[in-house]
């Protein structure tokens, strides 16, 4: 988890990844939604394609400008956002309601709460977890424990 807070968990990264998910892929853009430096702008964008959450591109037809698009592992990160924004418009907006409702573009219908399930379909609570370390082969190098 320390890996993974440390490549997405500061505010900066993560208004990023909110645009990036709603459709943002220009610099111009992010700097104009989040109202960030361009030196804090640049910075969090240079992490993400290095931490290989985003890629910058060529935007078409304009070959010297570039563009910031969710690689398959930033799109990987799409529940993540959705389990963060969930918590968020439960738990600090009260006793008023979220400002906005997160619905399904095709059908209309309001996102449920997001839930953590086992792979044989049961609901799992934070009671029911537990940790394993996973078993390795007797050749396989010894893992690079960070932090």
């Amino acid at each position: 988890m320390a890996r993974a807070v440390d490549v997405i968990g500061d505010w900066g990264s993560l208004m990023i990844l909110r645009e990036a998910f709603g459709g943002v892929t220009r610099f111009d853009d992010f700097q104009k939604r989040l109202a960030m430096s361009r030196n804090l702008l640049t910075a969090r964008l240079k992490k993400l394609v290095a931490s290989r959450i985003l890629v910058r591109q060529p935007i078409e037809n304009e070959a010297w400008r570039f563009e910031y698009v969710l690689t398959d592992q930033g799109q990987d990160l799409f529940a993540t956002i959705i389990a963060l924004r969930q918590w968020g418009d439960r738990w600090l907006f009260r006793p008023e309601p979220a400002p906005f409702l997160m619905m399904d573009r095709v059908d209309g219908s309001e996102l449920v709460p997001i839930k953590v399930r086992s792979s044989r379909g049961r609901e799992i609570t934070l009671a029911d977890i537990k940790l394993q370390r996973r078993s390795r082969s007797p050749n396989a190098p010894a893992p690079q424990l960070s932090r």
